[in-house]
Formats: C-alpha cells, structure tokens, sequence
C-alpha cells in the first residue's frame, strides 16, 4: 500500500508536523542538571524557617481551649523536625475567617513573609486560613512568587501550595470553605427569623439596665440617672456635644466603666428604643457574607418593633420628640416640636402652615389636617359649573378665555420655583408686599394651592424670602432641605425637575396673601434628556422653549386653550372678593389630643440641676 494521501480531502503534512515525525539520534543529546533541587517540604536537611497560624472564630472559653491545644500540638511538630525553626504562633482570636480587614495577626504574618523571615506556613485546615475564595488562592499565589517563595501547608487536606498540582485541590477546598460560611451565615440569618417572629429577641448590655433571666431588661437604679440626664438635656435644647463634655465633667461613666464621651455616643444613647421600653430588631444588615460590612436598614431588610416588652426609662413621648430633633438637627433646627396648624376658616380655610425647616410629618400629616377642618362638607368644586349672571347691555362674554400668562414668560408676573432643597419667589412677589422680609408659608394639599402671607420674625414659622440692598429688596433663596421630600410627595412631582408656578395677589384692607395654583404648573427638565429620545419622541413633540440647562414644558392641555374661561375666571375672583378674609387666622392645633406630651420643661431643667449639683458635691468631696 502506498504511504501518500489517497484521500483527495486531506492535507498534505505541514512542516511542523514532518519534523515531529523525523527519527533523531538521542545519543548526541546531553543533560544539564539545575544547579538547585526544587525545595521539598519534607526535606530536613534543609533548614526552614516555620510560622504556625492559629484562628479560632469566637472569645469563648471553649474556643480558647482549642486555640492553647493547637499552640501546644503546632509547637511539638515543629520540634520533631531537626532543621526546622520556630518564629511565631501567629493567633486571631474572634474574628471571621471571611474577610482580612480585622485579622491583625495574619496580616502582620503575611508581612513578615514578605520581608523574607519564613519559610512556611502551617495551618490546620483551609477554612482556618481563609473562608474566602480570592483570600486563599490570591494569597497562596503571592507568596509563592515571593523570592525565595513561601509555602503554605494544610495539615487536614494534606496540600502544600508550592506543589506543582496543589491548585486544583486547593481552589477546591477553598471554595468549600467559603461555602460553608455562607451556609452559616444564612442559618443565622433563619434562626433570628424566628426568634423574633415569636418575639424572642436578643439582650445586649445597655447602660440604665440590668439583664436578668430569660433576656428581661431590669433598670439599674445607678445608671439610670445618667440616661435621664442626657434625654433631658437634648429636650432643653443641649447639643450631643455639649452634653458629653457635661457627663465627663461630673464623672459620669459609660457601659464600660469609662468616663470619656463622645458627640456619637450620645447619639447613639438617643436614638436606642429600649429606653422608652420598646425593641426594634435589624436595624442594620450585612450584605455580603464575606465582607461583613454592616448598612443601616432603611426598610430593605423586614424588621420587627415590639412595645412595651420593659421598664422605660425615659417615657414615650419624650423618646418620640427627640427622635423628630435629632432628624431636624440635620437642618440645624434644633427647636422642640412644632404645632401642625389648619386654617379652620375665611379665605385660607383648610390651608395647613408650613414650617420648611421640620422634617417631622410627612405628606399624610398635611393631607389629614387639611380634611378635619371641612368635616362633610366637599372640599373642592367643579371648575365647569359656573353659574352666570347677566344685566342688560352686558357683554357675552361665553367662549372668552383669559391668557395665560406664562404663554408670555413675562418676568413681571408673580411666581415661584420650587426645586430640590430651595424655594424662591419673583421679584414681583416682593414688591407686592412691599418692603416686608418675613413670610409664613401655607398649603392645601387637596386644592393644591400654595399661599404667602405676611409674618413677623417672633413667628416660629417665619423665613426670611427677600433681602435688602441699599433700601431695594430682592429676592433669597429659601432653604427647604428638611421639607422638600414632602412637599414633592404631596403633588407627585419628581425631584430632578424644577417647578415654576404663577400667583394671584390679592388685597383687601391692610390684608394682603398671594395664591399659587399647583395643578397649573410650568416644568423645567434637564437639557440631557434630549439625548435619550427616540425618533417616535422627535416626530412628535419639540421642546417648547429650550434652554442652555433647562427645558421649559407645559401640561398637554395648555396646548388646547389660551387659559382659563372668562366667567371660570370671573367666579373664583368675585369668591374671593366675597369670601370672609380673615388673612391673619393663626390655624388651630390638629389632632390636639394626640399631640405629644412631652415632659414640663421645668421638671426636666429641676432634674438637670439636681444632677449637675449632686454631680458638683461628689467632685468637691473626692478632691
């Protein structure tokens, strides 16, 4: 049979594959031995400078044990090896093999290998190495690129990582150690689950109680004091800072037994529901297994409030107010709680007063105390029934609308922006109401209408909208950080946007308020959504009046119409006119009775001169 391809479809041999087939004479080729064998782990002729780790994941006393057996046992096999040295035991105590960030030993034995002092490691298993794939492989692959390299031994699994094929076996037992982690912590996270369903909770130490049988919190007369003190201070208008530099003046100690304090402390002190004797669980989470980083829970994790479960220590309602001025002290507003007022009647009845410095009620709040002062009667009517009234040699003026005003973005019209953290009016607004600096602020979030009145500056809810330039009064940003969340969510409106809405001024006597309609809004969009339309978007809209930042939009219905019917129109002015006034109505409490009783202020400022005295007495006599 002939050798060649008889096979049209094959190839004929490649010249690599002709040169792997020819026969060569082995007898001319010759050897080099290295001049260094590979190290070999169980080589006692070669001396070996040895680290031992040692982790154990908790404090307690069994665990402990364990950690002085592996000292003993680690510091007898090093021993019953001639060339071999012992440099350290390298131990962490408590901490999780999942993550390097809080394993002070290990990291300083990692550096320690890396300024050449060791040879190898021992350890006893993969999963007391590391619990974290990348940790493992990562670190086992750095030191063995050290020179000279560093091997790592695994006693349990019997892998020395300098050998060629422990890769495989290591990566594999790395990732079931990692695994395991994983399925702990997950069984954790199912065993408080069900503990707290069946409200069972966990009692850590607290300073101002006592934790008796069965996890019941007891006061402790001798801490308590303390805890009151700083309650009390904070409702007397105390920062977190002037109140720590007060306790570590009387010699007050903390939970563990310390007398420095700090601003945080405190904090943390006033925001601990067990103080008014309830418990909220999973205030924080951990997202990740590996890394252990805890977040704060702002309802992406289910938790669980039980009330009542101890003693309080500080009573309710004072808890809840200092709750809302700690949330405030953010807008450095550090005022008690402020009166959520309703018009009950005249021209602004139903409008609710705004303090846009208090982020304590939220949109629901203004909705409610905006309907109790209407009881049955309907709050809104409908703008078509308009009922019209005609004398002779009056005009008809049926199929009239009145323009609207923003069609001509006549800078002269009053109006107001609404955006993320700020309001500001018109220059027009300002000199409507001549040279006045301080205005209270209103709304009705049904009608939603937005109202300014005139205010001094001894009104808690007084801002300051305009300020002074050689006698001229111009207009000033109002901050509203601590309200704008609301008022965005009493209308709906998206907080990347910027609202701009035009205002009624009206005056009757010495009595003056301007009006703003929300539900007839101008929008500004950013310029950068143009780059997301699509062709069906071009085709049927254009941007009405683009600007360099901005893009002003209207309603839909705007498009249709000029403005408001004539005699529409007509009715809601001669309303007004009509309407009671009573502009200066200051609004009632809603909802007085479930309004918070928070404690006399002048039995808190008795007891936190009793306790700076008592305080004082104690420092005198240890001196």
């Amino acid at each position: 049979m002939s050798n060649e391809y008889t096979n049209p479809a094959q190839k004929p041999m490649t010249e690599t594959e002709s040169r792997y087939r020819e026969v060569r004479d082995l007898s001319k080729l010759r050897i080099i031995p290295a001049k260094e064998k590979e190290p070999d782990f169980y080589d006692d002729e070669v001396h070996k400078r040895i680290a031992v780790y040692v982790r154990v994941s908790t404090d307690s006393e069994k665990q402990t044990s364990s950690y002085e057996l592996q000292k003993k046992y680690y510091e007898g096999y090093v021993r019953e090896h001639d060339n071999w040295t012992l440099v350290k035991i390298y131990a962490d105590k408590g901490i999780s093999g999942t993550s390097l960030e809080h394993r002070v030993e290990f990291n300083k034995m990692i550096a320690d290998c890396k300024a050449g002092k060791i040879d190898i490691i021992l350890t006893k298993s993969v999963s007391r190495f590391a619990r974290n794939i990348v940790d493992c492989i990562g670190i086992a692959r750095d030191l063995a690129a050290l020179s000279p390299a560093v091997g790592v031994f695994f006693e349990m699994e019997h892998i020395f990582s300098l050998n060629e094929d422990s890769q495989m076996a290591l990566s594999f037992q790395a990732t079931i150690a990692q695994e395991e982690s994983h399925i702990k912590s997950r069984s954790m996270n199912k065993s408080y689950f069900m503990r707290f369903s069946n409200a069972i909770f966990l009692t850590p130490k607290l300073l101002g109680y006592n934790s008796v049988k069965k996890g019941k919190l007891t006061i402790n007369e001798e801490q308590a004091p303390t805890v009151k003190l700083i309650f009390y201070m904070y409702l007397c208008g105390h920062s977190t800072t002037e109140i720590a530099e007060t306790l570590m003046m009387l010699g007050k100690k903390t939970l563990k037994g310390n007398t420095k304090w700090t601003s945080s402390g405190i904090t943390q002190i006033l925001r601990n529901e067990r103080y008014c004797g309830d418990i909220l669980t999973n205030k924080t989470y951990t997202p990740s297994y590996l890394d252990h980083k805890a977040k704060k829970n702002y309802g992406k994790k289910q938790q669980f409030y039980y009330t009542d479960d101890h003693d309080p220590i500080i009573p309710r309602d004072d808890f809840i107010a200092v709750q809302h001025m700690l949330n405030n002290a953010r807008y450095r507003n550090t005022s008690i709680l402020p009166e959520l007022r309703v018009i009950p009647e005249g021209l602004l009845k139903g409008f609710v007063v705004i303090n846009p410095r208090w982020a304590g009620f939220n949109d629901n709040d203004y909705r409610l105390a905006c309907q109790s002062v209407y009881g049955d009667e309907p709050i809104t009517e409908e703008a078509n029934n308009c009922s019209i009234y005609a004398a002779d040699g009056d005009f008809d003026m049926r199929g009239f609308e009145i323009t609207r005003s923003e069609f001509f973005d006549s800078v002269q019209r009053p109006f107001v922006t609404f955006q993320d953290g700020r309001i500001k009016f018109s220059m027009n607004c300002i000199k409507k109401f001549g040279k006045q600096q301080y205005i209270e602020m209103l709304v009705h979030p049904i009608k939603k209408q937005f109202a300014v009145r005139i205010t001094n500056k001894e009104n808690r809810n007084a801002v300051v909208w305009a300020k002074s330039t050689s006698g001229v009064f111009h207009p000033k940003d109002i901050p509203t950080t601590a309200f704008t969340n609301t008022f965005f969510a009493l209308f709906c409106w998206d907080l990347n946007y910027k609202y701009r809405v035009t205002g009624s001024f009206y005056q009757k006597d010495k009595d003056s308020v301007c009006i703003f309609d929300l539900a007839e809004t101008e929008v500004f969009l950013p310029t950068r959504i143009l780059a997301d339309r699509t062709e069906e978007d071009e085709e049927s809209s254009t941007p009405l009046i683009p600007g360099k930042n901005h893009i002003k939009a209207m309603p839909e219905d705007w498009l249709k119409t000029f403005g408001r019917k004539y005699y529409i129109q007509k009715q809601a002015a001669d309303k007004v006119e009509s309407a009671a006034w009573d502009i200066q109505n200051q609004g009632s409490v809603y909802d007085e009775e479930n309004q918070l009783k928070v404690s006399d202020p002048e039995v808190l400022r008795e007891f936190i001169n009793q306790e700076l005295s008592n305080g004082n007495k104690e420092a005198v006599s240890n001196e």
